[in-house]
């Protein structure tokens, strides 16, 4: 986790995601590169369906609203006392593991969200404020953006800025690919949690790997966990999953993204969506 991304819009989740970046890069020394996200105009066009009209959103607005994100990224940084990576400077491999945290920010992005899905790919990670229905929450189709289109994981910071990040660790597993990939990059975390818990809930698993397989698997890591296997209850996994992890005291929840189809989880419900729409703690996810 040694670079990580962070887009910024304005929303109500801003602190939070400022927050969830600063506790993950104190811990690893990251980079953090800041980008002004700022959605293509043509998403910005609301069609009036008695009229016929459409508005577009101001340029001008739009730039002026990038300006103040950038501000509020440097303004949030330099306040931790983050010191500033010159844009142009190289990151010496000599010197990166003491190097600390550091910071800078990038201006010159493209509109749209496909510029992000692609810069990403660079990233350990990119660090994104959890998605909501609001005007002023962060926007699902930037998560999922990233998280389909980056090939590296998503840290999901919750709407109130946390306190800790990685020390209580759950890892939220159904056996499932997607699952294993959130594993796999969450490594870093794993090897420096002080307590670690492997979940699976009956009802909420794919085939593959029981919960205790991969608590072996993590040992042979040098990961030490516990794990437990729960029955089928009157709660929903997703239910499940959140509620002990708050019992666990979990600061960190590792998840795999959409083992369902995304249309499926929204008719159907699933995992996926009731943790992005509930979860209080910083989420690890992949896909």
């Amino acid at each position: 986790m040694k670079t990580l991304l962070v887009p910024v819009a304005m929303h109500a989740a801003l602190p939070s995601v400022f927050e969830t970046t600063r506790l993950a890069a104190s811990r690893f020394g990251s980079l953090i590169e800041g980008v002004s996200l700022r959605p293509a105009l043509a998403e910005y066009v609301p069609v009036d369906m008695v009229g016929g009209m459409t508005w577009l959103r101001d340029e001008e607005a739009d730039l002026a609203e990038a300006e103040e994100a950038g501000s509020r990224f440097i303004a949030a940084m330099d306040a931790a006392g983050i010191p500033r990576h010159p844009r142009d400077g190289q990151c010496n491999p000599e010197k990166v593991m003491e190097a600390g945290p550091r910071y800078r920010w990038r201006q010159d992005v493209p509109t749209g969200d496909a510029f992000l899905g692609q810069y990403a790919r660079l990233f350990s990670a990119t660090i994104v404020g959890r998605p909501g229905s609001g005007d002023d929450a962060p926007r699902m189709t930037t998560f999922e953006t990233a998280l389909f289109e980056s090939g590296k994981p998503i840290l999901l910071a919750p709407p109130t800025p946390p306190t800790s990040l990685g020390d209580a660790v759950l890892i939220a597993w159904n056996g499932s690919t997607e699952t294993a990939r959130a594993v796999a990059f969450a490594m870093p975390f794993l090897r420096r949690a002080s307590r670690v818990l492997v979940l699976s809930v009956e009802g909420g698993m794919v085939p593959g790997p029981s919960a205790q397989d991969l608590a072996q698997s993590l040992a042979c890591e040098g990961v030490a966990t516990t794990h437990r296997a729960l029955p089928t209850g009157r709660r929903t996994p997703g239910e499940t999953f959140l509620s002990e992890a708050k019992e666990f005291g979990c600061d960190l929840l590792i998840k795999g993204a959409y083992t369902q189809s995304r249309l499926r989880q929204m008719i159907f419900g699933g995992v996926t969506s009731h943790v992005l729409a509930q979860a209080d703690m910083p989420v690890l996810m992949a896909h």
